[in-house]
């Protein structure tokens, strides 16, 4: 680091994504992308948009926010439209997270709440998932604290169930609940009925994981008017043409091809539920997924030796070195021909280790 750097951003610990490698050509099932291509609506809604690029972008996302309101049943002031949900969970941090309430989350999630907190300097307390990964609500009622909640959590693909996360809504009236959904398309329930009776609920989702967009950067979140206008106050006051021209009009396409989603997920699901079932018969302990990866370990073969042997091999998946997970991969669902070459280089590196 430069030592012009403040004193604060020298301590910090920045979110590493997941691996792109350029040496040679991965299977790659590290960054639970989605395995196939966007809508061809998409693709199409975005070239048209690209011989506009002269223009800035409509700051108010009109058209898209338009299109997710009617998607998911809610008023068009109760979306705020951003650079991936990461961009809007950003927000929340600076918006809702202070020194006197701090924020808290699962000790074993997604990475960049962590990083966050840190980066706007709130205290926050990371609360242990049980033995078998679950989230234990009990100590998130009552908290008093902003909370942060991937749902289904990564990277273990478990989900709870809206009863529980009412239960924590209901015992923390005067704090924000926020409710990650990048993966609620894979077999969870959403929340995002529940913002009409919580004032305190802010549900985010991505366009990066089931509507495959994952190199456009697209998310949004959903809320309560008054919560919104604060997102977008903290939006334009950094950088109110937060997603270009070509983003909108694609994220606006794959919302009016559904039927693309649904059919991708329901295949993704199947595949899911092939490839453990697979890696059970090797042996694999797996955590129970709702989402469109896999979190698993063998008794017989370190994580670490599994990840690097596979990526030997030309397949890519996500090793964490976190004490408690150093043990598991994330593996990531592709298309069943990939999922197929993936079973077949483990069975061999199984061979060789055990």
């Amino acid at each position: 680091m430069s030592r012009f750097i403040c004193g604060k951003l020298s301590r910090i610990a920045p979110y590493v994504p997941g691996e792109q490698p350029r040496d040679k050509r991965y299977i790659k099932l590290n960054t639970n992308e989605s395995p196939f291509p966007p809508s061809p609506r998409a693709v199409t809604a975005a070239s048209q948009e690209a011989a506009r690029l002269e223009l800035y972008s409509d700051p108010d996302c009109t058209q898209l926010v338009k299109t997710l309101a009617k998607r998911y049943a809610v008023n068009e002031d109760e979306i705020v439209c951003v650079n991936g949900s990461d961009e809007v969970l950003n927000f929340a941090f600076k918006a809702f997270c202070d020194a006197e309430r701090g924020a808290a989350f699962p000790d074993i999630t997604y990475g960049f709440y962590k990083v966050f907190a840190e980066f706007h300097d709130i205290p926050y307390e990371q609360i242990p998932l049980n033995e078998d990964f679950t989230i234990d609500i009990k100590p998130y009622l009552g908290i008093n604290k902003t909370v942060f909640i991937a749902n289904p959590n990564a990277p273990t693909g478990i989900a709870l169930s809206t009863e529980q996360i009412e239960e924590i809504l209901s015992s923390n009236p005067d704090n924000l609940i926020v409710i990650d959904e990048a993966y609620v398309d894979f077999g969870c329930e959403s929340c995002v009925p529940l913002i009409k009776k919580y004032d305190n609920l802010l549900v985010t989702q991505t366009f990066s994981k089931s509507r495959s967009l994952a190199g456009a950067r697209l998310g949004f979140g959903i809320a309560n008017p008054a919560i919104i206008r604060d997102l977008n106050t903290v939006r334009f006051s950094t950088n109110p043409y937060n997603v270009n021209r070509m983003t909108l009009a694609a994220g606006a396409a794959a919302l009016e091809d559904e039927e693309y989603t649904q059919t991708n997920c329901r295949v993704i699901i199947e595949n899911r539920e092939y490839t453990a079932r697979r890696l059970a018969e090797m042996g694999f302990k797996m955590t129970p997924s709702s989402a469109n990866f896999l979190f698993a370990r063998h008794p017989g073969v370190s994580g670490i030796t599994l990840y690097l042997k596979l990526k030997e091999r030309g397949v890519l998946i996500r090793h964490f070195d976190a004490p408690r997970i150093c043990e598991y991969n994330r593996i990531t669902v592709g298309t069943k021909e990939q999922m197929d070459t993936l079973l077949n280089e483990i069975s061999k590196i199984l061979e060789e280790e055990t």
